[in-house]
């Protein structure tokens, strides 16, 4: 999730530096990349004798849901003409993330000196704006009389497959098998990825015969603009000669390879991932955490629950890399969190859904730091058992999910995290959970630890087909995301976050926009 943001700022209760008149401040934003090593993005104007300055100049940065954006905001009173701001009275600061601005949307908060105490009474306001063009052009698009590409040199005929190819940036593919007169199903495209949003520019349309190897054969091609495809309706569509110009120079007759005709093209505005969350929309995080046996003694050292002499292992890190994305779009960071497969005290019986705070009226934990503490209290004080079951935990999320719906707000939207070291026991169950959960405003992360065989999860994600329930079934959305923790080992450790959460905000608007709740 890519997009570009303005933040606006404005201060207020400046400290004043000079003498005889008041602060001349400027706003510098500085972007951290690793540990403390930050680097200037941009600065405002500089406004004379403020103390209460609104800049006018607004900081354009690039936004990604899944990756955690350190920035910070430094105040300057500026008594000179050097661009260096070491030499300039230091009025206070602010750090945050991108992920607290955009989920409170205006953000207010005191200033802070370089020892961490407050500079006066300064505050800092900063609001951000998604800049975007949302809209969205809706085509539907048939053809008749295509060329025939057949190879007929084989013993069978091969299937004739069509492929329509629309827009200059992106190629949007629809296939229609061993048909010379398709009609494709509606699709949709960003006007921008269409045509940059320019309505005279030239967008060309090329028709193919697919080959699964890739070696697609083209049928034909034409050109038109946005303006001239809105012109389409069902009773009076807009028709395109389909033209090889190969076949044009060999061939004397040669008229054209078929007629595409657009039906229907509408231009629509669809809301965007921030617009729901700058819209009020909380994110629920809940972590699920795999007990069972085949973990290993957590005191053992080969165990994936033994803490390593720094206090981590495989578990805690996928909590953390996760964990620090999401809280910054929810408001009271209170967050449940969950064992499986463990006998459990005091009678010791199995258990697939326990609080592992062992409050089962509060199992909520505050903070990621809470969920890691929680989690290190539990481990000495359960028997890692089995089997690996996925289905109580995520009814368990999906009925707090069910719930919110009764609202009919785009309010509240659950990710499930669940993190596990083998083979799931209760397939089909977990099947019928996903494609009831699907249903619903969540997503399931499932992050698999060890180096067990992961085929089964690899199942559950639905990026090669639609999962289907053991009754047949279909998910109406592909909510999980499956990935092997081995394959983040030797990354820097926002890699993780940065796979498991990539389909988060696509999940959240084709949810939300399914149900037509607006933010």
């Amino acid at each position: 999730c890519v997009t570009k943001v303005e933040l606006s700022i404005a201060c207020t209760n400046l400290l004043d530096k000079d003498v005889g008149s008041k602060s001349d401040p400027l706003c510098v934003l500085l972007q951290n990349t690793s540990g403390q090593q930050w680097y200037e993005v941009d600065r405002t104007e500089r406004i004379k004798n403020s103390l209460n300055p609104k800049f006018a100049k607004k900081f354009l940065i690039d936004y990604y849901f899944e990756i955690v954006q350190k920035l910070k905001f430094g105040i300057y009173d500026i008594d000179n003409k050097t661009f260096d701001l070491s030499d300039d009275d230091f009025l206070g600061e602010f750090e945050c993330t991108l992920g607290q601005i955009v989920s409170s949307r205006t953000l207010t908060k005191p200033l802070v000196l370089k020892n961490g105490k407050p500079a006066g009474r300064g505050s800092i306001m900063i609001t951000a704006e998604e800049v975007k063009d949302n809209r969205v052009v809706v085509l539907e698009v048939e053809a008749r009389k295509l060329d025939n590409k057949r190879d007929f040199f084989l013993s069978t005929p091969t299937v004739l497959e069509v492929l329509l190819l629309l827009g200059i940036i992106n190629q949007v593919e629809h296939v229609i098998k061993n048909n010379l007169n398709p009609v494709w199903r509606p699709f949709k495209i960003s006007l921008n990825s269409l045509c940059y949003s320019d309505m005279d520019k030239s967008i060309k349309v090329e028709c193919y015969d697919y080959d699964n190897d890739g070696s697609h054969d083209l049928i034909g091609s034409f050109q038109t603009t946005m303006s001239k495809l809105k012109e389409a309706s069902r009773s009076s569509p807009v028709e395109f000669e389909c033209i090889n110009e190969k076949k044009r120079q060999k061939k004397k007759n040669y008229k054209n390879s078929g007629i595409v005709s657009v039906k229907h093209c509408e231009i629509i505005v669809e809301c965007t991932f921030l617009d729901y969350i700058m819209g009020g929309c909380q994110l629920n995080f809940t972590v699920g955490i795999d007990f069972t046996g085949s973990n290993g003694d957590p005191r053992s050292p080969d165990s994936l629950h033994y803490l390593s002499p720094n206090g981590v292992n495989e578990y805690l890190t996928a909590i953390w890399s996760v964990g620090m994305v999401i809280q910054d779009y929810d408001a009271d960071k209170m967050f449940p969190a969950f064992g499986f497969g463990a006998q459990i005290p005091p009678s010791f019986q199995v258990s697939h859904e326990f609080p592992i705070n062992f409050n089962p009226s509060n199992p909520f934990c505050s903070g990621i730091q809470g969920i890691v503490d929680a989690y290190r209290a539990c481990l000495p004080q359960v028997k890692l058992y089995g089997p690996t079951n996925f289905s109580p935990i995520i009814n368990h999320v999906a009925r707090f999910a069910a719930a919110a719906t009764q609202q009919q707000t785009a309010s509240q939207y659950f990710i499930l995290l669940i993190i596990t070291d083998g083979v799931i026991t209760d397939l089909d169950q977990t099947r019928t959970a996903i494609v009831n959960a699907s249903k619903l405003p969540m997503s399931i992360i499932i992050v698999g630890v060890g180096g067990a065989d992961f085929d089964a999860m690899e199942f559950l994600d639905g990026d090669d087909g639609v999962l289907r329930s053991s009754s047949g079934e279909p998910a109406v959305r592909d909510i999980v995301q499956f990935v092997p923790f081995r394959k983040f080992q030797n990354s820097p450790k926002e890699a993780l976050a940065q796979c498991v959460l990539a389909e988060v905000p696509q999940q959240v608007v084709n949810y939300f926009s399914t149900y037509k709740l607006q933010p």
